[in-house]
């Protein structure tokens, strides 16, 4: 038998636990590069105990919350077990610029976690809610830009920035032009001065130069005063005091390869290791990273076997099969375990065929 849809009475929220979302704000977006650029959604979280804390979360991360919630709490899914009128999620939207799309949603998203968190007691005891408002590790750790929407109404006041020392600060000159061909990475010339801010990996840096930021590979520069020790590290730049945040940035090793030769690029993006990126994602990535429309993606199996890929289904797998081989090859702790090997889409005579 359903139960009603029910108001939450005050014996039912004493007997919720202190750590139980009670309320949740969006505070701001934040631009990510990931394999797409895309925005991400800063909530200020409140708890029945009276804690504060920020979460991080994608568009992407409330549609699938409210599919699942729908599966097993909606009448249609579930006839005969509990259910409850949910909330109306706004649907996805496929076209238009998205830092507009972004902030058209907040409104509706704080909307939609308004009425979630006012169901009844024993759906918000549900772990897919507790979840999702839940400060992981990785939330922890992000620093947050400018939370405007929390921000009360200020004056201006003129402030004036202290003069950087520049000849005592990490810097390194460039030897060799370099064109960035992902979005996070500089182009640079020879001759600029770049001043460094940290190691992403055992290849590239990050640094600042006429005024921009991203990441370079170190065989292209000469290092005038190396980055401190604690700035230095390989295993994704940490200090060894553990008080620095993780990088955010994640790398990708792909290769092009072509009858006269292989080219090896790595690319940083702003996404998670866990991430599972979509077929259309990474051959838009690709192309613009090599330079060549007519391609294919393709990743080895565990025999050594070069498998195409076709689709998602496809890219699951390969993230599958890298957890299981991962493992035996040594990689820094910001790269992920699989790597993509592109080939022109006509080229057959890379795969085994032979039976």
């Amino acid at each position: 038998m359903s139960l009603p849809q029910q108001l939450r009475d005050e014996s039912d929220f004493d007997q919720l636990p202190d750590n139980i979302p009670v309320t949740a704000t969006i505070a701001d977006i934040e631009e990510k590069k990931g394999f797409i650029v895309y925005y991400r959604f800063v909530i200020e979280v409140k708890t029945k105990g009276n804690s504060k804390y920020l979460i991080y979360r994608r568009y992407r991360q409330f549609f699938t919350l409210h599919q699942s919630l729908e599966l097993k709490y909606s009448a249609e899914a579930q006839p005969g077990y509990y259910t409850c009128q949910l909330p109306t999620l706004p649907g996805k939207v496929f076209m238009g610029n998205k830092k507009e799309i972004a902030e058209s949603r907040i409104p509706e998203l704080n909307n939609y976690m308004k009425r979630l968190l006012c169901l009844p007691t024993w759906v918000l005891l549900d772990d897919l809610i507790r979840m999702f408002f839940y400060q992981t590790e990785l939330d922890s750790q992000q620093v947050p830009r400018a939370l405007r929407r929390l921000r009360p109404p200020t004056r201006k006041v003129k402030t004036v920035k202290p003069k950087a020392d520049l000849l005592s600060a990490p810097r390194a000159e460039v030897v060799f032009d370099f064109s960035g061909s992902g979005r996070l990475e500089l182009s640079l010339k020879a001759g600029d001065v770049i001043f460094l801010l940290r190691r992403v990996n055992a290849d590239w840096l990050e640094g600042t130069v006429r005024d921009k930021t991203g990441i370079f590979p170190e065989s292209f520069v000469n290092i005038i005063k190396p980055l401190p020790e604690s700035d230095s590290d390989e295993e994704g730049g940490a200090s060894k005091s553990g008080n620095r945040a993780k990088s955010s940035y994640s790398c990708l090793r792909c290769y092009l390869l072509q009858p006269e030769g292989i080219d090896t690029r790595d690319i940083c993006v702003e996404e998670d290791l866990s991430i599972q990126p979509s077929y259309k994602d990474l051959l838009s990535q690709m192309r613009g990273i090599f330079q060549v429309e007519d391609i294919a993606l393709n990743y080895r199996d565990p025999e050594g076997d070069l498998i195409r890929i076709l689709d998602d289904e496809d890219i699951v797998l390969m993230v599958q099969e890298s957890k299981q081989t991962g493992s035996k090859v040594k990689r820094p702790v910001n790269q992920f375990p699989w790597e993509l090997l592109v080939t022109h889409a006509k080229d057959l005579t890379v795969y085994n065929t032979e039976y």
